[in-house]
């Protein structure tokens, strides 16, 4: 997998045109998404450019890891959103520890419990460039924002142990909380 920038931004328009510009991926918030969160748009991107992508990413710039946990088996539909859920890791671990949780016990813990996801993606952060840090990034896809709303956990029981899960890994308290996504490029 390759290495690439990961910007978080207040402007919805700057992440979609740097990503169209330099050939990445954006997303911008729903349109149900309340105004107030930590970021309206992010982008990622593979580039030597890092002064465009500092620019563009004003809330914070990080350098990520992409660790593909499920991959959609059919095309994204325009109805498409994905829940994104930026982690700091739990004081007690290091990086390392967090982010080794976070791949080999969550991601399997996320699959049984969020039957209704069609994609996951964990953006792991492995260098914070400017902005509050964060150790990762998870792109919970749903096929659209009903089902995200109705059918995020299976049932009380995976809602319990996904929660059970984050907590043991990640602070629940400094993470950013859920922005909900779309595509744009």
């Amino acid at each position: 997998m390759t290495l690439a920038l990961l910007g978080l931004c207040s402007s919805e328009d700057t992440a979609v045109e740097l990503a169209a510009r330099l050939g990445g991926r954006a997303w911008v918030a729903h349109d149900t998404q309340k105004p107030g969160g930590p970021y309206r748009a992010a982008f990622e991107v593979v580039t030597d450019d890092v002064e465009a992508a500092t620019s563009a990413a004003d809330v914070s710039l990080h350098v990520r890891f992409l660790r593909v946990i499920k991959r959609a088996t059919e095309p994204a539909g325009p109805e498409r959103v994905i829940a994104a859920f930026g982690m700091v890791r739990h004081p007690a671990l290091s990086h390392r520890e967090s982010d080794d949780h976070w791949r080999d016990v969550h991601g399997p813990v996320a699959l049984r419990s969020h039957l209704a996801m069609c994609d996951y993606e964990q953006l792991s952060v492995v260098a914070t460039l400017h902005g509050p840090p964060i150790d990762g990034l998870a792109m919970c896809a749903f096929p659209s924002r009903e089902i995200l709303s109705e059918r995020f956990f299976n049932d009380e029981q995976a809602k319990a142990d996904v929660t059970a899960d984050v907590a043991s890994f990640a602070d629940t308290r400094r993470s950013l909380p859920r922005v909900v996504l779309q595509q744009a490029v």
